[in-house]
């Protein structure tokens, strides 16, 4: 994997503001860091982790924020109930903040809610943004206030600390959707979803594919050197399909690149 591509992808992936989630947000554009950073990543840890060590490293390696505490598990009877991403403090105004990250890829089915909100799920149909939220409002940013988490952190007067959220959310949806979206939801978009009978339907010739591991999503698919026919693809599409696993595909046509998810449903 390139790491500098997946450093930047993560870097550059559209943060979900208040005005989406409805929660204080951080943006990763506040870390004063080089342009050019590079560092080295762990290769066998799950995507969500893999985020989570690189907006790691570009707090450490800001000047203007540092991380005080980090993956910080709430023990109580010997018991897990929780945990905090990250406590990280500013530290030209000495503030202090409980921040959660998620790195999420969602797609939008219009015909789940009348409420935007409600309608973008994994690509899987095993979660939803609106299940994510409800969980960071109902037990993520409370357990910084558990009783557990005052004795463990007692170093910090945790009743005044603000909390923000860290959203970086890939979203896609259905092929030549016309619909309208808020700007603040249009920026996050980084292509479309479509199924298998669809896909090898409008296939062109010239077009070369590749599919990325989970690890790679969200990497600009321009710096992929790797691609392929459609005929090794279409192999591993339909075990996919069969197996209801909702892959990602890259598409190059010449200088130009799409990427898109293949459903099942």
């Amino acid at each position: 994997m390139n790491t500098k591509a997946r450093i930047k992808s993560i870097r550059e992936t559209a943060n979900l503001d208040r005005s989406i989630t409805g929660l204080p947000s951080f943006q990763l554009d506040d870390l004063i860091i080089a342009e050019d950073l590079d560092f080295d990543l762990p290769k066998n840890i799950r995507l969500g982790h893999l985020a989570e060590k690189v907006v790691s490293e570009l707090i450490h390696s800001s000047s203007n924020y540092e991380i005080l505490y980090e993956n910080v598990q709430i023990i109580e009877q010997q018991q897990t109930i929780g945990e905090l991403d990250y406590i990280i403090k500013n530290k030209q105004t000495h503030q202090c903040f409980h921040l959660e990250l998620a790195y999420k890829f969602y797609l939008l089915d219009p015909s789940l809610s009348s409420h935007l909100i409600e309608n973008w799920i994994g690509p899987n149909r095993n979660d939803s943004l609106s299940d994510k939220l409800k969980k960071l409002e109902s037990k993520q940013f409370p357990l910084l206030y558990h009783k557990q988490t005052t004795q463990q952190l007692s170093d910090l007067n945790l009743q005044t600390m603000e909390q923000r959220l860290c959203l970086l959310a890939s979203l896609y949806v259905p092929y030549n959707f016309k619909g309208m979206l808020p700007i603040a939801i249009q920026i996050a978009v980084k292509g479309y979803y479509i199924n298998l009978a669809k896909f090898l339907s409008i296939h062109q010739e010239d077009n070369q594919y590749y599919l990325p591991s989970k690890k790679e999503w969200g990497i600009d698919p321009s710096t992929n050197e790797i691609w392929h026919e459609l005929i090794p693809i279409e192999k591993t599409l339909k075990i996919n399909i069969e197996e209801k696993q909702a892959p990602l595909c890259w598409q190059k046509k010449g200088d130009e690149y799409a990427q898109f998810f293949i459903v099942w449903w």
